[in-house]
């Protein structure tokens, strides 16, 4: 006489079945359907932009700047006054002076907050210290893209590169580049603008 049930004896077998069957047997517990969990993303991850910099000899230039014209207003605040009115009117060489102070941690600011990026359809250039500003440049919009240096700009080895698109609104200016990274850029605008513009 058997003890036990029919439920049991089939999971018996089952059981015993399932030993003699070797790991590559077994089903695995995803299912045929893959890996459990949720799906992945639908496409791709955005790759973020590369961005660059401005070179310190614009922030040298620009300080520099500041300084002589704040120098020269300090002493015609600070002087003039003292020696026409009385000695006491030289304090007001001291606006000029808080000015100065004020103005050489701006242009500090100012400087870090300018980069541009290349990627693979536009240029992106952000600037901005209270109020950013970002401007997307698409090659096939690009109409003219020509390098530009002062006087002040040449001596200090530095040179800006302007581009000019289609619509006004998107026209921009990377100021402050070493002259060789500004003509590879202006090179490298070019040739991307005339080859989307022949693609459309």
């Amino acid at each position: 006489m058997e003890t036990g049930s029919p439920d049991d004896t089939g999971t018996a077998g089952a059981t015993r079945a399932a030993d003699r069957a070797g790991p590559a047997d077994q089903p695995s517990p995803a299912g045929p359907a893959g890996p459990a969990g949720p799906a992945g993303p639908a496409g791709p991850a955005r790759e973020e932009p590369v961005w660059t910099g401005l070179p310190p000899g614009l922030l040298r230039m620009r300080r520099l700047l500041l300084v002589v014209w704040l120098g020269l207003l300090t002493l015609a605040a600070g002087v003039l006054p003292a020696l026409f009115l009385a000695p006491l009117w030289a304090a007001l060489a001291l606006l000029p002076l808080a000015l100065l102070a004020w103005g050489w941690v701006m242009l500090g600011r100012n400087w870090r907050s300018w980069r541009y990026a290349e990627r693979a359809d536009d240029l992106l250039i952000s600037r901005g210290v209270l109020w950013r500003e970002e401007t997307v440049v698409p090659y096939g919009r690009m109409q003219l893209v020509e390098v530009t240096s002062g006087p002040v700009e040449r001596h200090f080895g530095l040179a800006s590169v302007q581009l000019h698109t289609a619509a006004a609104a998107t026209d921009a200016t990377i100021p402050g580049l070493d002259p060789a990274e500004a003509e590879r850029l202006r090179d490298r605008l070019t040739e991307l603008g005339e080859a989307r513009s022949a693609g459309l």
